[in-house]
């Protein structure tokens, strides 16, 4: 039968005639053979299969041998012996090579042959020995295609235990050598089928011995971490990742950053390899896994590492957007290095050249799934220009090709560049010292308490509260510049942008501290504000005076200061204060600090006897508000008798740490604080200390005045009116009285209430008398004693006021002209919130509370919470009592649960290092829950009203920014210097910290929560008052 078969298979007779000869041969099969020509058939058929000259012949060599092996199986367990397998494998078939992968298919066809057979099992056992030889030996895709499906079939070929592990760490192997130079579509397809049918088997051997997953594993990263520079996996290595369990990433990663004996170098090439493997087509969770890893790294502050990765592949990874297979997963990559990549626009700016042309494909494609595709990526330019703001000549075309697509929100920019930054990564791998302080969930900026500096702190969180200087002052162009508000711009700019949790000004400190300012001594925070504002109004008028000094070729002062780009606005090097929008009008030579906290009173006296009045308009920066005699504490604001006591008595030390209230008694005084009711009078206001200091004060007795016209002292009445509303009101409570019995300043503990809204009169001043004395004095802040004085008016006794009524109301028609006098009720929204923790006026701690600006015109407007009630018809009312007084503004009824719903996250306190969210009622009951802590200076903001321009159109005169200014180059590359350097020093600290972890022992104290524990807690446990007991502190801090 052979013989016939071997001449037939020769023969010229054509294929339908031989295939009807095969069929006979075929049946002849269940007949009864001789074992010589069975053997003999066996040995025709293999070569038939093996040697084959066509597909003719191998297919009729697996018929027959089929065909004769099922009714003759003894026989063909007699051929296909464990001798014959190894024969076949190491040394081949005649001509044939042993690494044939058509060798492979005929053993796989013989097995299904005996799967019955006894004898099969010394066959697996003979195979389960050499597939581990040959994959040692690197076969190429198809020869291990071929293994895999046999191995997938008959999976006792696979070896088991110890040999089943480097099995599988040898095919892994063995994948790394993979490499396709195909360039047709079919030979592609086929390459990739080949290295997923190899995968594949590694993924059941996983899920049947998961033993073997971890040593896989294992081995794939050290081969991706080699940095042997003449070997570079395949990217087909990218088709395991698909088959690892999403669950283990954490074990994973954990392994890999945490290991200490991987080196930066292997890590780098490890991370760069998997960030390739986004190119392999199908591959699934490759995206998640290296998202994963950067996350890892940047949790253990490897920084340099994620720092040379992105710059080395974020525009290969850009490049995969191209192709519809991978972008979704590139896009994850790419997103997710560039919100984390937030200490330089340097990674940003590798992928903007080509962001238009991807663009206008991504329009014109024609796939189904490319608009969404766009979308999200137009959203991540979006943060990306937010985050880097300035460079207009990169951003016009992108914003031209992408203008007609939806911008995200800032609130939603904001969430996701602060999820994403690199110092926002929770550390979960680490314990103890590995565990990192980054930024709080606010994504701002706390100040390092540099020794007592509590009060420069607070001032400067505060400053920076108040959106439109802000704004204004990181817009200035000082090129280069060495002033103090070079220094102050510097500061914004990192309070702003850096990465830090909390930024050390020891720069600033040295230039804003004042002369009699000693170094670590606790001092006055309004003292500081005062030196502060008179400084850089003084800088800014000398700069001013030094330029109209210089002869005036042109005029580009006004064009170059409209400049709000990241350039300089001139060439010639020379700074500018001017605002960047300021057009010309009368006072258009004021300062920043005169347009943003400036306004001006004027000082009236009226002459009781002849009715002469005397006028005189001053300037100010901030009014300093005195309690009133008959609701402070009963010793009022002068001593009135050594019998009488203030209101809240301290009887404990003010030492370290003796303030602190005990813990649950958030609502009670404290044992070392009691109050004395006096009355069951509601608390002080904020509008009753301003209607205090704006009241008429009668002068009398030994403060008599001086009438020129009676040429004598006379009794007299003082009026004080406000006649230009500041943009930023800051009002200071003169917190102390001077107890005569013990000679010594007493802080004043009470409550005063503070109002998120109220508005202040301001008196037109043309319709107001004119007189010889009236003169116009250049800005001056007042002195701590000047302010006293200013503020601190005795009320008339009540005889006085019976007396002289009706004297007062006649006399204030006369200097109102005989008539009414219009007054504009100018609204007032909090702004910020000094307050002072301490028993005495000798010592205490700062901290502040600042209003959470939301939106890109950086208003809060109070509409949205509060309903204005409109006291004053068209913003005019005539002049009385009760019109000229200042008022808070209560919310309506029914609006209360919608600011409950909303203020959580309304208002940030400010802690020197820490800053935590809070919310407005906070800030309201601080006094209530811990008595030593107290309101000291505040800051509202004037609110405009829809038809009015109160103050002269400082409004329209580009007072109020809309959007927050691109930083100069200048400002930007200190910020990302510094970023780099303190992501170098979050490295180093890791790394020491991880050497000296199995040594050293860790405590963690939480940090507690603002509503239990006083915010402003000092002393030596607390760390806010910046080192140092109080009984150290000699100054006064009020």
């Amino acid at each position: 039968m052979d013989k016939i078969l071997e001449g037939l298979i020769s023969s010229d007779h054509t294929v339908p005639v031989k295939r009807a000869i095969v069929k006979k041969v075929v049946e002849a099969a269940e007949k009864e053979v001789a074992e010589e020509e069975c053997q003999a058939l066996f040995t025709l058929t293999t070569r038939l299969i093996l040697l084959g000259d066509d597909a003719f012949q191998k297919q009729v060599g697996y018929q027959v041998l089929e065909a004769y092996a099922r009714y003759h199986r003894s026989d063909f367990e007699c051929f296909f012996s464990k001798d014959f397998v190894v024969s076949l494998l190491q040394q081949g078939f005649d001509q044939l090579d042993r690494k044939d992968p058509a060798a492979i298919d005929y053993i796989h066809c013989c097995l299904r042959l005996l799967i019955s057979c006894p004898s099969v099992l010394e066959i697996f056992s003979v195979i389960q020995v050499e597939v581990l030889r040959m994959v040692c030996e690197r076969p190429d895709p198809a020869l291990c295609a071929r293994l895999s499906t046999m191995l997938s079939d008959f999976v006792q070929c696979i070896p088991r235990d110890k040999s089943g592990i480097l099995f599988c760490q040898q095919l892994v192997r063995t994948i790394s050598y993979f490499h396709c130079f195909a360039s047709q579509e079919q030979e592609l397809r086929e390459y990739v089928g080949q290295v997923t049918k190899v995968s594949a088997l590694l993924q059941n051997i996983w899920k049947a011995d998961p033993a073997t997953l971890l040593p896989s594993l294992q081995e794939v990263f050290a081969i991706i971490s080699s940095t042997d520079p003449s070997f570079d996996p395949s990217i087909a290595l990218a088709s395991l990742v698909q088959h690892i369990p999403v669950q283990m990433i954490t074990v994973l990663i954990k392994s890999l950053t945490t290991d200490q004996n991987v080196k930066d170098a292997s890590m780098t090439k490890a991370l760069c390899r998997m960030i390739d493997w986004l190119s392999w087509p199908l591959a699934q969770h490759v995206d998640t896994w290296v998202i994963a890893l950067l996350k890892g790294l940047a949790a253990v502050q490897k920084f340099t590492i994620l720092i040379d990765v992105t710059l080395l592949k974020i525009e290969m990874v850009f490049t995969r957007l191209w192709y519809p297979i991978v972008r979704q997963g590139a896009l994850a990559v790419l997103s997710h290095m560039l919100l984390s990549f937030q200490h330089s626009p340097e990674a940003f700016h590798l992928i903007i050249p080509h962001v238009v042309h991807l663009v206008q494909s991504l329009r014109t494609d024609g796939l189904p799934t490319s608009k969404a595709f766009l979308l999200q990526f137009t959203e991540l330019i979006h943060c990306m220009m937010y985050q880097y703001s300035g460079f207009p000549d990169l951003y016009d075309p992108i914003l031209e090709a992408i203008k007609e697509l939806p911008k995200p929100g800032e609130e939603k920019i904001k969430l996701m560049l602060n999820q994403s930054a690199w110092t926002s990564q929770s550390n979960s791998f680490a314990s103890g010292p590995l565990r990192h302080a980054g930024k709080s969930e606010t994504g701002r900026t706390g100040l390092v308490n540099l020794g007592n500096t509590c009060y420069m702190n607070s001032i400067i969180q505060t400053l920076f509260m108040a959106t439109d200087f802000r704004r204004h002052v990181l817009s200035l162009h000082l090129n280069g510049s060495d002033t103090l508000m070079k220094k102050l711009q510097m500061l914004f700019a990192f309070l702003a942008h850096t990465q830090r949790a909390a930024y050390a000004p020891r720069n600033f400190l040295e230039a804003s501290r004042p002369p009699w300012f000693n170094m670590g001594a606790q001092q006055d925070c309004s003292e500081y504000l005062r030196f502060l504002l008179d400084r850089l109004h003084e800088e800014e008028k000398t700069l001013q005076v030094l330029e109209s000094a210089k002869p005036k070729v042109t005029s580009p002062a006004d064009t170059c200061s409209k400049e709000t780009t990241a350039q300089t606005p001139s060439e010639t090097g020379e700074e500018s204060f001017l605002p960047p929008v300021e057009s010309k009008q009368d006072d258009d030579r004021r300062t920043l600090i005169e347009r943003t906290f400036g306004g001006r009173l004027i000082t009236g006296i009226r002459c009781m006897h002849c009715n002469s009045i005397s006028e005189k308009e001053e300037p100010f920066t901030d009014l300093s508000l005195a309690f009133c005699p008959s609701a402070a504490s009963q010793d009022g604001l002068q001593s009135a008798g050594p019998s009488e006591e203030p209101k809240v008595l301290s009887q404990g030390s003010v030492n370290g740490g003796s303030e602190m209230p005990e813990p649950g008694s958030g609502k009670a005084p404290t044992s070392h604080v009691h109050f004395v009711p006096v009355t069951n009078e509601p608390p002080l206001t904020v509008p009753d200390l301003v209607n205090y200091f704006l009241a008429p004060e009668i002068l009398d007795e030994e403060n008599a005045y001086f009438c020129e016209k009676c040429s004598s002292l006379r009794r007299a009445e003082k009026t004080m009116k406000v006649v230009s509303a500041p943009e930023y009101l800051i009002l200071t409570l003169l917190r102390f009285s001077y107890d005569a019995k013990c000679h010594i300043r007493r802080k004043i503990l009470d409550n005063v209430t503070i109002p998120p809204l109220m508005r202040l009169p301001v008196h037109d001043p043309s319709m107001l008398s004119q007189c010889s004395s009236c003169t116009s004095s250049p800005l001056q802040v007042d002195s701590p004693e000047s302010s006293e004085n200013l503020a601190k008016k005795l009320k008339p006794s009540q005889r006085d006021e019976e007396e002289d009524e009706n004297e007062r109301i006649d006399g204030a028609e006369q200097i109102n002209g005989g008539g009414d006098t219009p007054v504009q009720s100018v609204p007032y929204v909090l702004s910020s919130v000094v307050m002072h923790s301490g028993i005495s006026s000798e010592s205490g701690h700062y901290y502040s509370y600042g209003r959470n600006i939301n939106g890109t015109d950086g208003t809060q407007h109070p509409a949205n919470f509060f309903t204005l009630k409109e006291s004053v018809k068209n913003g005019q009312a005539k002049c009385s009592l009760s019109a000229c007084s200042a008022f808070s503004v209560p919310p309506e009824q029914g609006e209360t649960h919608a600011i409950s719903g909303q203020e959580a996250r309304d208002w940030l306190l400010f802690n020197d290092s820490r800053v935590t969210f809070t919310s407005f009622q906070s800030v309201q009951n601080i006094t209530n829950r811990f008595p030593k802590d107290t309101a000291y200076v505040l800051m509202y903001r004037k609110q405009e009203l829809p038809g009015q321009n109160i103050n002269r159109g400082l409004t329209a005169n580009g007072m109020r920014l809309s959007a927050e200014p691109p930083l100069q180059k200048e400002l930007l590359d200190a910020i990302i210097k510094d970023n780099k350097l303190y992501l170098q020093e979050q490295e180093l600290n890791a790394r020491t910290q991880a050497l000296q972890a199995p040594s050293s022992s860790c405590s963690f104290r939480p940090n507690g929560s603002d509503d239990n524990n006083p915010p402003g807690s000092c002393g030596p446990s607390g760390g806010g008052g910046g080192g140092g007991g109080f009984n150290t502190i000699s100054r006064l801090v009020f």
